[in-house]
């Protein structure tokens, strides 16, 4: 990788990560439009890395109030609405992390295709058109259930394959159920914290013991560069979203789909 494909996928990421339109499959889709090597997987997840650290900054202070009644709940045997959204955060993360360890050699090989990303990018925004159109849109984030929780989850779970979209499926499964954007995007950003502090984490050992030369600058720059983008981004997605609804993102899915298609 040179210092130009490092910055162009860094702060793609960081522009896309929260929005519903697949940073991953952008991710790979770009390397094949430019003619560069493929990144490859620790490159994806430093750059998702990046993004962590932008909605911890973000959601600071509702993470340590999350953190506190996760912690209450264990002291004290009882569950204040801080720690029943930490318990669903949880709970909404055990399917992608099972998923994650069986099928991340598939995800890392044969999913990372043209054709794929295609079929996965026009689908799946179908699914968040519909949702968004046919969702009742009232219930606030603390009305979220256990059973609401495990359904985002296992939908959570299909943002392994590239082009589904991470948040797309976890906003699209919260509008299924009935919450409002504003509350379907905030769970799915919490969701994103112990997500990509798994995946990061278990990447950074992967890296460390493997041996051989690891190109940790391009590692550290890429991640600034997302972070500090996503940063951005989060603060004027929350802002938006209620007003503008998910209509453009479900048109550029299906735009972009449509040209992946005819192109590969």
């Amino acid at each position: 990788m040179d210092w130009n494909q490092v910055v162009w996928l860094a702060v793609l990421q960081g522009l896309l990560e929260f929005l519903p339109v697949s940073s991953s499959a952008h991710l790979v889709l770009l390397p094949h439009l430019a003619g560069w090597p493929d990144q490859g997987l620790a490159f994806d997840v430093a750059v998702h890395v990046g993004t962590l650290v932008a909605v911890l900054a973000h959601f600071r202070r509702e993470v340590l109030c999350l953190l506190g009644g996760w912690w209450r709940s264990l002291r004290e045997r009882r569950l204040d609405e801080h720690g029943r959204l930490a318990w669903a955060v949880i709970l909404a993360t055990v399917p992608v992390g099972l998923a994650g360890l069986a099928l991340e050699p598939l995800v890392a090989t044969h999913l990372r295709s043209p054709a794929v990303i295609a079929w996965a990018t026009v689908g799946f925004g179908l699914l968040l058109w519909a949702a968004d159109r046919w969702g009742p849109r009232r219930r606030p984030l603390r009305a979220l259930g256990w059973r609401d929780a495990l359904a985002v989850g296992l939908a959570q779970a299909l943002a392994l394959v590239p082009g589904a979209s991470r948040s797309g499926v976890t906003m699209t499964a919260g509008l299924a159920l009935g919450l409002t954007r504003e509350a379907a995007a905030r769970f799915s950003f919490l969701l994103s914290i112990p997500v990509i502090l798994l995946a990061g984490g278990l990447e950074t050992v992967r890296l460390a013991t493997a041996g051989g030369p690891v190109p940790w600058a391009a590692i550290g720059v890429g991640a600034a560069l997302s972070g500090l983008t996503a940063w951005v981004v989060i603060a004027l997605f929350l802002r938006w979203i209620e007003r503008v609804g998910m209509a453009p993102f479900v048109l550029y899915r299906l735009a972009l789909g449509l040209l992946l298609l005819w192109a590969f």
